[in-house]
């Protein structure tokens, strides 16, 4: 993401959430207003949709298939960056490749 320099990203380690259950990371990224990109497409999507039909927002979710080629990724991910506000991504679950 070299090619959005005022990108601010950080990960679930970096912010003291390491071993944070998948509802307290997307509790943690609504708060922040952080959109959170993952590769777990097992668990993750299914506790957002939880927290969204208790009333609660997610800021957004990215799912990226650990088989997607990771320029393709990238790709995807800019553009979404580039292309929209955070805010369009609220309580929304994408998976990629768009």
């Amino acid at each position: 993401m070299r090619s959005i320099p005022r990108l601010d990203a950080v990960t679930a380690f970096e912010v003291g959430l390491a071993e944070a259950t998948d509802p307290q990371l997307l509790t943690w990224a609504a708060q922040e207003g952080r959109i959170i990109v993952t590769h777990d497409r097992r668990t993750m999507p299914a506790h957002a949709a939880d927290l969204m039909n208790e009333g609660k927002n997610v800021a957004g979710l990215f799912v990226v298939p650990r088989s997607l080629p990771l320029r393709q990724a990238i790709e995807d991910l800019e553009l979404a960056i580039t292309c929209s506000e955070n805010t369009e991504w609220l309580n929304v679950i994408r998976y990629l490749p768009f």
